[in-house]
């Protein structure tokens, strides 16, 4: 644990993400932020646009940390900024989307007084990041059938319903589905497969999904690749129920296995998707940023080095 020198919080926020956390309690999270002697400088979400011209300006000795209030795909732009301009302030999470995945590894809660205690404070982890085509990743990279559930998925129904609203999506897409050949190549083995749906993940839960990749961890320096193999349809609703249970794995119709350094070839044009956004076209070049990230984390919950 690191003692930080008091100055500037930069406040990096979404307003418009799933919960409304940010917007109905901004007066509130400068209160606390000064209460611990920060300065804020807020910087509203724009596509990307304003913390790319804020991190390629800062000046990293007059801050404490960054803290982002919003879902992953907020979070995603702050860190692929973060790489971008060599920045490696520790990051807190204040997590106002719907499926909160980030957050959710790291045992982050959504009450907004919690939050800002581990924002706030002291105990730092490392994490990595996923890298595809270029383009950071913190949770996961997917493609094929279903890919674009959350970009689907009206942003009413989320509100209302939470991560309830994928399920209910996903369920609607199965009917729809058609194998998608695909080539793995990893330093140890090329697999060519039929799948309907496969993810590359960072951590163990995407779009709310929470065990999708039950075993996988942010400090491994190692990918998790999640694939639905082709396989008769009815079998597949079946296996979305054990994708929820996160008894999936050693399904014979699943594909899994981890490695930190290999490229996925496709002859199809398939949509992919990094962390609830649109994701490169193909071919998938993936590799890990070790620990690149520094996360606060709550001393009360957080066990891992």
């Amino acid at each position: 644990m690191t003692k930080r020198a008091k100055g500037k919080v930069l406040l990096y926020y979404n307003a418009y993400s799933g919960s409304g956390i940010f917007k109905n309690n901004l007066d509130h999270i400068i209160e606390r932020c000064q209460e611990k002697g920060y300065l804020v400088t807020p910087v509203r979400a724009a596509n990307g646009v304003m913390i790319d011209r804020a991190l390629s300006e800062i000046d990293e000795s007059e801050y404490s940390r960054i803290i982002v209030a919003g879902g992953d795909g907020t979070i995603n732009i702050c860190v692929n900024s973060m790489v971008r301009y060599d920045i490696h302030l520790p990051l807190g999470i204040l997590p106002a989307g719907t499926a909160n995945d980030f957050a959710f590894y790291f045992e982050i809660r959504s009450d907004i007084d919690l939050a800002l205690d581990v924002a706030l404070g002291e105990k730092t982890t490392k994490a990595d990041v996923g890298v595809v085509n270029g383009q950071c990743f913190i949770n996961v990279c997917a493609m094929g059938a279903m890919v674009d559930v959350s970009q689907k998925t009206d942003p009413n129904l989320k509100n209302a319903l939470g991560t309830l609203a994928y399920y209910l999506k996903a369920a609607t897409e199965i009917p729809q589905i058609h194998p998608i050949p695909i080539k793995i190549k990893t330093t140890e083995q090329v697999l060519e497969e039929k799948i309907y749906f496969l993810t590359v993940l960072n951590g163990e839960s995407a779009g709310g999904f929470r065990k999708l990749s039950p075993n996988a961890s942010m400090q491994d320096g190692m990918l998790d690749v999640v694939a639905f193999r082709k396989m008769p349809i009815v079998e597949f609703g079946p296996l979305l129920f054990e994708v929820i249970n996160g008894r999936h794995p050693e399904n014979k119709n699943v594909l899994y296995f981890q490695a930190e350094d290999f490229v996925i070839e496709s002859e199809e044009n398939i949509a992919t998707d990094t962390d609830g956004e649109k994701g490169p076209d193909f071919p998938l070049r993936f590799s890990v940023l070790k620990k690149r990230l520094d996360v606060f984390v709550s001393e009360e919950t957080w066990n891992y080095d």
